[in-house]
């Protein structure tokens, strides 16, 4: 069994004393700060979800939004758009949870962060075994959900779900149901 071992520096300590512009997401990969700026179909399907998802926790783990999320590499700092925190779990020293208190992780894709989205960030979820990681693509009206992750980088099952149908998160002992059809479609 591989024992993965968090580096003594946070990948986010590159942006400690930073004076980042606003309405821009910003992440860490391969040790590069990607700053992408945000759009309204993002901040529709966030303002959709995370209510229904914080309802059903009543309590038992926590929602968190774009909030920064310390992974087991100083090249890597990601800040999910949803992240479930396991019930119980606490914070690091640096005052931010890591990578194993996550339960689920639900990133809302935009056409330029689709790399970092559909490769870069499966593969650091999958090995750092974080059990379930949806992608939600406007540009086609759909949830990609992941599940059974592998210390290869890859998740062993995945289901893809149309806008209008429920999105299940099946997480440690309970479910979490997002529904999607208040979710903006494309026009395409």
């Amino acid at each position: 069994m591989t024992t993965i071992e968090m580096d003594v520096r946070s990948a986010w300590d590159a942006l400690d004393d930073a004076n980042l512009p606003g309405g821009y997401r910003v992440e860490i990969t391969d040790g590069k700060i990607i700053m992408t700026p945000q759009g309204e179909s993002r901040s529709d399907i966030l303002v959709e979800s995370a209510p229904q998802i914080k309802k059903q926790l009543a309590g038992h783990g926590k929602l968190l939004m774009d909030v920064m999320i310390d992974f087991p590499s100083s090249l890597y700092g990601y800040a999910p758009d949803l992240a479930i925190i396991a019930p119980g779990s606490e914070r690091n020293g640096r005052g931010r949870f890591e990578w194993h208190t996550l339960e689920a992780a639900i990133e809302v894709i935009s056409k330029s962060a689709r790399d970092n989205d559909f490769a870069k960030k499966l593969r650091m979820y999958a090995e750092c075994a974080i059990p379930v990681y949806v992608i939600i693509d406007p540009s086609d009206d759909t949830c990609t959900i992941h599940s059974r992750p592998t210390r290869r980088g890859t998740y062993d099952e995945q289901e893809q779900i149309a806008f209008g149908e429920d999105l299940i998160l099946a997480l440690e002992g309970r479910e979490i149901v997002v529904k999607t059809d208040g979710f903006p479609r494309s026009e395409g």
